[in-house]
C-alpha cells in the first residue's frame, strides 16, 4: 500500500538542473513521487535517489531510452493502479510548474471530492505566463483556440500538462488505449475524459518557462499535434 493517497508523476530525460529543487519543495508535502526516466545521461537520477534514501517516497521506473511523454504517463499510470493510489498528478521536471499551485489544487480537490479531473490552466482568468516569447505564446493560443473549435471539449488550455486525475476516472478512460505522445497526449487524454463522462475543472496556474536544460519541444511533436486534432475532429464530424 502506497504511504500516501496522492502521486505525483513526473517523467524526466536530463533534468539534473531542475529536479534537486523541484523534489525537495514536493516532499514538504504530504504525497509520494514517481520518476519515469527515459534513460537520462545525466544525474537526474542519482539527484532523485539522494534526496530520498531514508523515507522511501521517491518511486523510480527507469527505461533505457528516451521513448516519449505519453509513454511515460502510461507506464506512470499503470504502476499507481496496481498500487492503489486515489489521485495521480501530473507535472513537469522542469520547474515549469509551481508547487505553490499545485498545493492550491490539491487544496481544491479535496474540497471538491465530485471533480474528477483538475487542470492546470494558463488561458482562464488569474492564468500567468512568465519568460515565454510572443511568438510562442500566440502559437499556443492559437493550437487551443483550434482544439476547442474543432473538438468543442469545452478546457481552456487543452494542452496543460499539469493535471490531477482521480483514480476512478482513469479506470474509465482505458489510458493505456490513448497512443499519442508530446501536446496530443493531453488533448487524447482530455477527449477520453469527456467520454468517460468526467467532471473537468480549469484551475488557475502560472507557468515560467524554464530556467535551466533545454526544452523538449520540437517540430515534430507540433506537427504531430495539429494532425491528430484535424483528425479528430474530421471523426467527430
Amino acid at each position: 500500500m502506497p504511504n500516501n493517497s496522492t502521486l505525483i508523476i513526473i517523467p524526466t530525460y536530463n533534468e539534473a538542473e531542475s529536479i534537486g529543487l523541484l523534489l525537495s519543495e514536493l516532499l514538504e508535502l504530504p504525497v509520494d513521487i514517481l520518476i519515469v526516466d527515459d534513460g537520462s545521461s545525466d544525474s537526474t537520477v542519482a539527484i532523485a535517489q539522494e534526496l530520498d534514501q531514508s523515507e522511501s517516497r521517491i518511486h523510480f521506473i527507469l527505461r533505457t531510452s528516451k521513448i516519449g511523454l505519453g509513454s511515460a504517463y502510461r507506464a506512470g499510470y499503470a504502476w499507481a493502479t496496481v498500487q492503489k493510489y486515489n489521485r495521480m498528478v501530473q507535472m513537469d521536471a522542469d520547474g515549469s510548474h509551481q508547487v505553490s499551485d499545485l498545493k492550491k489544487m490539491l487544496e481544491f480537490s479535496d474540497s471538491h471530492p465530485v471533480t474528477e479531473l483538475i487542470i492546470g490552466s494558463r488561458w482562464i482568468k488569474g492564468g500567468v505566463i512568465e519568460n515565454w516569447s510572443k511568438h510562442r505564446e500566440v502559437l499556443s493560443r492559437i493550437a487551443n483556440l483550434y482544439t476547442r473549435a474543432l473538438l468543442r471539449l469545452h478546457i481552456n488550455d487543452v494542452t496543460s500538462g499539469f493535471r490531477i486525475y482521480q483514480s476512478s476516472l482513469l479506470k474509465r478512460m482505458h489510458v493505456q488505449e490513448v497512443r499519442s505522445e508530446g501536446y496530443s497526449f493531453q488533448i487524447e487524454m482530455s477527449i477520453a475524459a469527456r467520454k468517460a463522462g468526467a467532471s473537468i475543472a480549469e484551475f488557475p496556474i502560472t507557468f515560467k518557462e524554464r530556467e535551466q536544460g533545454t526544452s523538449k519541444m520540437s517540430g515534430r511533436i507540433i506537427i504531430e499535434a495539429i494532425a491528430r486534432v484535424t483528425w479528430w475532429g474530421i471523426k467527430r464530424s
